[in-house]
């Protein structure tokens, strides 16, 4: 019969050499998952990933101009066609409309340095294959309504229908020359820039649609010559001109209105520094100075804002959104919940406002330079934060919103500028 010791001898003999032989497993097993990890966030990984990102934006980017086609598509059928065409084309549009938008969503998503290659490289394949099952849908959609149109509409009926579109148009637009006349008479060259682009832009564009037209209608009399690619050419002019007429009527009501509000506008700071400073009264003397010298530096800037406000409103409008968000960093929680939605209130119509015209800024920049995905998801989240902006009851939360939206357009306007200039 064996010792107690000798029994002790005997289970560490077993015991010790198991433990080695699983620790060492263990460790193995642990360098390897750590490799395995390493490698799916290694540079070559991130370029991967980086790779499969940037196909997805590029389908992104085209599924957005079919969209914005099939818009301008499916509202030319009702205006031609009186409703008597198939519905295909509004149904595609629809699809694709949700389609593209929840992509931006999950695009927007995977743009951060801190997302996972795995995961940018799974997001990136589903909206890549979301977009080629839209694609496919509105290449069912026109063939159906392109054989529609074949067999019911004449050339010379959809001449008639653009020309009386142009005829519209241009009443509509007036005298585009007199609103630059007018905006440059009262304001500073970058308060009206934009609005002078799109005047001439757009009565190029009338003149070009106008040239199309009369050399579609010549063909459309020939039965051995086909209008169809004068037509096409028109209604891509005509649409063109359509957006530039809406830019310089938005810049326009834009730059107006801002020089309107100012006086409220600057009234409404100057309150919410008085309301700081009797704030400012109940702060711990180290808080107090802070507090103060932050709110010194605003009232020099709102005096040294007022010298050009007459002629520079939507830029000066824009600085005192920025001074005011300023001051609520400054007063942080120092104020009580009624002072922050008191503050919010008098703070909202401005803020809106320069988020409006900061948006419209972004758009314009977009659609001039065809810009990439990046710029057009950031317009997307600007588009939606001031959409929410308008909605939200809460005045606070319509002011976070608001400032959400101009730092995303912002953003938007940096990145199409930049694929504007060849990304140089």
């Amino acid at each position: 019969m064996r010792t107690v010791p000798e029994i002790v001898a005997a289970i560490l003999g077993w015991a010790i050499p198991a433990l080695i032989v699983f620790g060492v497993t263990a460790i193995a097993i642990a360098a390897i998952a750590w490799a395995i990890r390493r490698s799916r966030r290694s540079p070559q990984a991130r370029a991967a990933a980086e790779t499969a990102r940037a196909h997805a934006g590029t389908s992104l980017v085209r599924l957005d101009d079919a969209v914005d086609e099939l818009e301008l598509e499916a509202g030319l059928s009702g205006a031609l066609y009186g409703g008597g065409a198939p519905t295909s084309l509004r149904r595609a549009r629809m699809t694709a409309q949700h389609i593209r938008d929840d992509a931006f969503v999950e695009y927007r998503a995977i743009s951060g340095s801190e997302v996972a290659p795995s995961e940018i490289r799974r997001v990136a394949a589903r909206i890549t294959s979301k977009t080629d099952a839209a694609f496919a849908t509105i290449s069912r959609a026109r063939a159906e309504h392109s054989d529609w149109v074949a067999q019911n509409v004449s050339a010379a009926e959809q001449v008639a229908s653009a020309r009386a579109r142009l005829a519209g148009l241009r009443e509509g637009m007036g005298d585009p020359a007199a609103l630059v006349a007018e905006l440059s008479s009262r304001f500073d060259d970058d308060e009206w820039r934009e609005a002078a682009r799109a005047a001439a832009d757009a009565t190029a564009e009338a003149e070009e649609a106008d040239r199309l037209l009369e050399s579609a209608a010549a063909a459309a009399a020939d039965p051995s010559r086909s209008a169809l690619p004068d037509l096409a050419a028109a209604e891509r002019s005509l649409r063109r001109a359509q957006a530039d007429a809406r830019t310089l009527e938005e810049t326009h009501r834009l730059v107006t209105q801002a020089a309107q509000a100012l006086p409220s506008e600057f009234d409404a700071a100057r309150a919410a520094v008085r309301h700081a400073m009797v704030t400012r009264e109940q702060l711990e003397p180290s808080d107090a100075d802070r507090l103060g010298d932050e709110v010194r530096s605003i009232q020099d800037a709102l005096e040294a804002l007022e010298k050009d406000a007459a002629r520079r409103p939507t830029r000066t409008v824009d600085a005192i959104a920025r001074l005011r968000d300023r001051l609520d960093l400054a007063l942080g929680d120092a104020r009580t919940a009624q002072q922050r939605l008191r503050g919010a209130r008098t703070a909202l119509p401005g803020t809106l406002a320069a988020a409006r015209g900061a948006v419209a800024r972004a758009e314009g920049a977009a659609a001039h330079a065809r810009s990439g995905a990046d710029a057009r998801a950031r317009l997307a989240a600007a588009q939606d934060d001031l959409a929410a902006a308008r909605r939200a009851q809460d005045p606070v939360e319509a002011l976070d919103a608001a400032r959400r939206a101009m730092r995303h357009a912002e953003d938007a306007k940096a990145l199409a500028d930049y694929d504007r200039r060849g990304g140089i």
